[in-house]
C-alpha cells in the first residue's frame, strides 16, 4: 500500500466532528495504489521504460476522479496525496466521484511530439483493468491536454472494442469534451474569489492581483480577472516574472506565451504586450513578495514554504495549484493574519466541468459554453458560499472549513451503509 499520512487538521476534525470510527478508517489511506512500468519506443528506436502510477483513495461517493501528470517528480506519494485532495474536492463540490491520481515519472520536454502520443497510449494500456466510466475517470493535470486525453480515451476504446467517452474527460470538444473546460480551474478560482471579496464589500477595481505560474490555469485566471476589473499587475511562469504597477493585459501576454512559448522576453517584444505603464522583469520570488491585495499561487505543489512564507505581504493567497501552501506554511500565514483560499475548493472549477462532460459524454446530450459556465458557476458560487459560512460560524480557517464540509458527506455516506453502531446496537 502507497504510503499514506493522514494530515494533522484531518485528525482535528475528526475528533471535533466526532466522525465515526468506521469513517476514520475509511478515510487513512488509499482504497487502491498501482503500480507500472510504462514502455516507450523512442523515435531512434531505443525502448525505454518509465514508471507510473494509478492511485484511487476513496469510491465512497462514486468511481475514482482524477488527473494524470507527466512530470519528472512524480511518485506514488504524490499520487496518494494529490488522490486524497481529489476525495476532499469532490466531496465539497457535492459531485459524484471518490478521488483518484495518476501519473508517469518523466520530463516530456525531452519528447518528441510522437513518442508523448505513443506514451500516452502506452501507459493506458498498462492501467486499462483499473480505469473506465464506472471505476475510475481520469483527466488532465500537469502537463498533460485535451490532445493527450483524446489519445487516450482512443485508446481505451480500441483495447474494450467499445465507444467509451466518458472514461476520459478533458478531451477535445470534437471528441465528446465539453465546452468550457480550458477555462474551468481557472474561471471557478476568479468565481471563489468574487465571492469572497463580495463577503468582505470590496469591488474588484481596487483589488489588485499577482499570479505565480502562467500555465492554462493562471492564464484563464488572470485574463479574467482582469476583464472582471481585477487589476493584475505581475503573472510569473517558469522562466521569468514580469511586473507593471499599473496592470498588465493578461491576454497580449498569454498570446505572446503561446507563440513563443515562455514569458521571458515578453517586455521587450513591442507594443503588442508591453504595457504603457512600464513592464519590467523581476525575480520570479520577487513576485511572492509583491505588495498585492491576492497572491494567486498557480504554478506547483510546495511554492510557498516555512522558509518563505514570511515574505508573503498580500492579504489573501488564492490557491490554484494543488497544495502550494505546505502545512508548516499555511500555519505561518494563519499566524500572520493572511486568508487563504484552499485549492480543494478555488481550483474546483475543473472536476466540476470534468463531471458534466462525463454526464454529456454517457448521455450524448451536449451542451453549449453558456450552459456549462452556467451549471458549474452556480455549483461554485454554492460551494464557496457554504465554506465561508461554516468558517465564519466554527471561527475557523476556510481551508478547515471546506474539510469539514467534505468530511462530514463521505462519513455520512459511509455510516448510511451501516457502521459499528449500527451492526452492536
Amino acid at each position: 500500500m502507497t504510503e499514506f499520512t493522514l494530515p494533522d487538521m484531518v485528525r482535528r476534525i475528526f475528533e471535533a466532528e466526532a466522525i465515526p470510527a468506521d469513517a476514520q478508517e475509511m478515510l487513512s489511506g488509499p482504497q487502491r495504489s498501482l503500480g507500472v512500468a510504462v514502455p516507450l519506443r523512442r523515435d531512434d528506436g531505443a525502448l525505454e521504460v518509465y514508471p507510473g502510477w494509478r492511485v484511487v483513495f476513496d469510491t465512497t461517493l462514486g468511481p475514482g476522479k482524477g488527473g494524470i501528470r507527466f512530470h519528472p517528480g512524480t511518485d506514488a506519494g504524490e499520487c496518494a496525496q494529490l488522490a486524497f485532495w481529489m476525495t476532499i474536492k469532490c466531496a465539497l463540490m457535492e459531485l459524484p466521484f471518490g478521488g483518484a491520481k495518476g501519473g508517469i515519472r518523466v520530463d516530456p520536454k525531452a519528447l518528441s511530439p510522437l513518442e508523448v502520443e505513443r506514451l500516452a497510449r502506452s501507459y493506458v494500456r498498462a492501467v486499462a483493468d483499473v480505469i473506465g466510466p464506472d471505476t475510475d475517470i481520469p483527466a488532465p493535470d500537469v502537463n498533460t491536454d485535451a490532445r493527450v486525453m483524446g489519445w487516450m480515451a482512443d485508446e481505451f476504446s480500441q483495447i474494450t472494442r467499445r465507444h467509451q467517452p466518458a472514461a476520459i474527460t478533458g478531451k477535445p470538444v470534437c471528441l465528446g469534451g465539453s465546452e468550457g473546460r480550458t477555462a474551468a480551474t481557472g474561471q471557478g478560482a476568479l468565481i471563489a474569489l468574487d465571492a469572497w471579496l463580495k463577503r468582505q464589500d470590496r469591488r474588484p477595481e481596487d483589488t489588485t492581483i499577482a499570479v505565480q505560474g502562467f500555465g492554462n490555469a493562471g492564464a484563464h485566471f488572470a485574463g479574467l480577472a482582469h476583464d472582471a476589473g481585477y487589476r493584475v499587475v505581475a503573472v510569473s511562469d517558469s522562466k521569468a516574472a514580469i511586473h507593471a504597477a499599473g496592470g498588465l493585459d493578461p491576454w497580449r501576454l498569454k498570446t505572446f506565451k503561446d507563440e513563443e512559448k515562455a514569458l521571458s522576453g515578453a517586455v521587450y517584444a513591442g507594443q503588442s504586450v508591453k504595457d504603457r505603464n512600464g513592464d519590467e522583469e523581476i525575480g520570479q520570488d520577487a513576485l511572492l513578495a509583491l505588495d498585492v491585495d491576492v497572491l494567486a499561487l498557480a504554478a506547483m505543489q510546495d511554492a510557498v514554504t516555512e522558509d518563505n512564507a514570511g515574505e508573503i505581504r498580500a492579504g489573501l493567497v488564492l490557491e490554484i495549484a494543488n497544495g502550494p501552501v505546505t502545512p508548516e506554511a499555511d500555519r505561518r500565514l494563519a499566524e500572520d493574519g493572511k486568508v487563504i483560499l484552499p485549492d480543494v475548493l478555488a481550483n474546483a472549477g475543473g472536476v466540476t466541468v470534468s463531471h458534466l462532460e462525463w454526464v454529456q459524454s454517457r448521455t450524448g446530450d451536449y451542451w453549449d459554453a453558456d450552459t456549462v459556465r452556467e451549471r458549474m458557476t452556480r455549483r461554485m458560487e454554492d460551494a464557496a458560499r457554504r465554506c465561508y459560512e461554516q468558517a465564519e460560524a466554527a471561527d475557523s480557517t476556510v481551508r478547515e472549513a471546506a474539510y469539514t464540509l467534505a468530511i462530514r458527506r463521505i462519513a455520512e455516506a459511509i455510516s448510511s451503509r451501516g457502521d459499528r453502531s449500527y451492526f452492536c446496537s
